[in-house]
């Protein structure tokens, strides 16, 4: 198997970004195979919205690879983007992306490829590091953050609650926010989530329609050097834009 026998998930919400940024890229067998990939796809073992309090006796890298069944493929990502030192030196907070996340990207990338006639990829190492390494380090940011070092933010109220934007590990404008939700009719009252946003415009960043956002299901997992959050399996495409991926892939060559 390319990267696991698990199927990839999909966003289905995310189709529409995809469509308004990329127009006629894709056919409508090729959304139906997405949506049919979607509702195939087991359950994993993170909980939306949930906490995962306490500490990991090792490093961050060190706590990836003790989850094979979740992120077997990313630990290998990380190795072949040359990330693995500061995984494994370096204080940092990281947000980890499941392994069906990478498939569904490599997905959409074999869809691409073969529009333009070319052979699919059936394995990672096809794809230049540099390409996993512009993509991986959005993930990555310098210093330990908790969910709790984060402020809040607010969708519809950007100018109050506007998150945080941070400059990743290798450069990359993105915004970081705690999201609170409302319960009882009362705002802000209910569960709290941790959010992790591409900026695809730098120049309108408080504008959130051009933001790609991926949910934290489990946060605040703590290896002796960082951070853990990891982002909901559901609604995340690794490198947040599968289409950007697949263009940086292509025009890279793969081996």
């Amino acid at each position: 198997m390319l990267i696991g026998d698990n199927t990839p998930i999909v966003k289905i919400n995310d189709m529409t970004k995809l469509i308004k940024y990329k127009p006629g890229l894709y056919t409508l067998s090729t959304l139906l195979a997405l949506v049919l990939i979607l509702s195939g796809c087991k359950k994993d073992y993170y909980t939306d919205t949930g906490k995962h309090d306490g500490k990991f006796n090792g490093t961050v890298m060190d706590y990836l690879s003790s989850k094979p069944e979740h992120f077997d493929t990313l630990v290998r990502v990380i190795k072949l983007a040359g990330l693995e030192n500061v995984l494994r030196n370096e204080n940092i907070t990281f947000f980890a992306p499941a392994d069906s996340c990478i498939r569904a990207t490599i997905y959409w990338l074999n869809q691409e490829l073969e529009s333009r006639g070319l052979s699919r990829v059936v394995s990672i190492n096809q794809i230049k590091p540099a390409v996993w390494r512009k993509h991986l380090a959005k993930y990555i940011f310098k210093e330990k953050r908790s969910m709790n070092d984060f402020p809040q933010l607010d969708y519809e109220n950007l100018s109050a609650f506007p998150g945080q934007i941070y400059s990743s590990y290798d450069g990359t404008l993105m915004n970081i926010g705690v999201y609170y939700a409302d319960a009882g009719g009362v705002r802000y009252a209910g569960p709290r989530t941790l959010r992790l946003s591409f900026l695809s415009s730098t120049t309108t960043p408080l504008n959130y329609l051009t933001w790609f956002s991926s949910i934290v299901s489990s946060v605040n997992i703590e290896p002796t050097n960082g951070y853990v959050h990891v982002l909901s399996y559901v609604f995340h495409f690794f490198g947040f834009t599968p289409f950007q991926f697949a263009d940086d892939a292509i025009a890279a060559g793969l081996n």
